[in-house]
């Protein structure tokens, strides 16, 4: 009923910038919160940032003044900008929708996952 789709990964070299993309799509009523997760090798997925349906957001301290989520309503997708990279923040990205189905009551979404790779 919900298809996700993200994009926008790849291979950074450290300070450089990559902006990641997480479109849904299907019988979607209202879609709230929505959040990118990331889980780098041998360690538990963690909140990277999330903004609400009203547009208030919460970042990871790790993230802050680095990142920026934004989203747009029209289009059902949500984004991350990701700016002065580190090595650390190497890791596959998700996003993470909380979509209304019609007839159905609020289900968190996973998208597939993308990877992020900073080096040199």
């Amino acid at each position: 009923q919900v298809q996700l789709v993200e994009s926008g990964g790849g291979l950074v070299q450290p300070g450089g910038s990559l902006r990641l993309s997480c479109a849904a799509s299907g019988s979607i009523f209202r879609i709230d919160t929505m959040g990118w997760y990331r889980q780098a090798p041998g360690k538990q997925r963690e909140l990277v940032a999330s903004i609400t349906s009203s547009g208030s957001r919460n970042y990871a301290d790790s993230v802050k003044g680095r990142f920026t989520i934004s989203r747009d309503t029209a289009k059902n997708t949500v984004y991350l900008q990701m700016n002065s990279l580190k090595p650390e923040d190497t890791a596959v990205y998700y996003c993470n929708p909380q979509i209304v189905v019609f007839g159905t009551s609020k289900v968190g979404y996973w998208g597939q996952g993308i990877q992020v790779t900073v080096s040199s």
